[in-house]
């Protein structure tokens, strides 16, 4: 599936659309940023590899066409776009490519506000999201009058509940979601500010 960054249709001259305005978070090696059309495509090559989709598409699916991925970037910039917060699109500072996803997020429904993590593959294993977890984190709390974030990470999602430990977040609960057990893992803000 090759998917290439395209305009919806040229602009006549002198015209131009609006930009997201939105914030730049950076941290030693990441950039944590609003949505571009460039991102689609690493997304979709994201959502296309069957373990990282596993715990991250609502049916756990590998994504297998270009609208799907185009919708699921839609989504990610959309919660911005409605809420004016939610996941940061990641990049690595040194070489400006894509690496996956980072911060809030709190749909309806949803249990509480929440702070999530998908890093791509083959950026996985460096500790890329500790560290733009913890930004997000940080950003949630100097932004948000909330107590506490969590962080719903599936029973069978180890890295992920090795992120969750490295936060210094707690098991709380267990939920169901999207059809399946869950864990809910919480990062108060009274902890978090205590020194690390």
């Amino acid at each position: 599936m090759k998917m290439e960054a395209v305009m919806i249709a040229p602009l006549r001259p002198g015209v131009s659309l609006a930009q997201p305005n939105g914030p730049v978070v950076e941290t030693a090696r990441l950039r944590l940023r609003q949505w571009r059309s460039a991102d689609i495509a690493p997304y979709t090559a994201m959502l296309a590899d069957p373990p990282t989709a596993r715990f991250i598409t609502v049916d756990g699916n590998p994504v297998i066409d270009e609208m799907t991925g185009w919708r699921h970037s839609v989504v990610m910039a959309g919660h911005w776009s409605l809420h004016g917060a939610g996941m940061f699109a990641v990049e690595e500072k040194e070489s400006g490519k894509f690496i996956g996803r980072v911060g809030p997020w709190f749909p309806p429904a949803w249990p509480e506000f929440e702070i999530g993590w998908g890093i791509a593959r083959e950026a996985q294993g460096k500790g890329y999201a500790v560290e733009a977890a913890r930004a997000s984190i940080d950003w949630a709390f100097a932004t948000f009058a909330i107590e506490r974030v969590i962080h719903c990470i599936d029973r069978e999602n180890a890295a992920s509940q090795a992120v969750a430990r490295r936060l210094g977040a707690e098991k709380h609960r267990e939920i169901e979601l999207f059809g399946h057990l869950a864990d809910v893992w919480v990062t108060s803000r009274d902890r978090w500010q205590r020194p690390r």
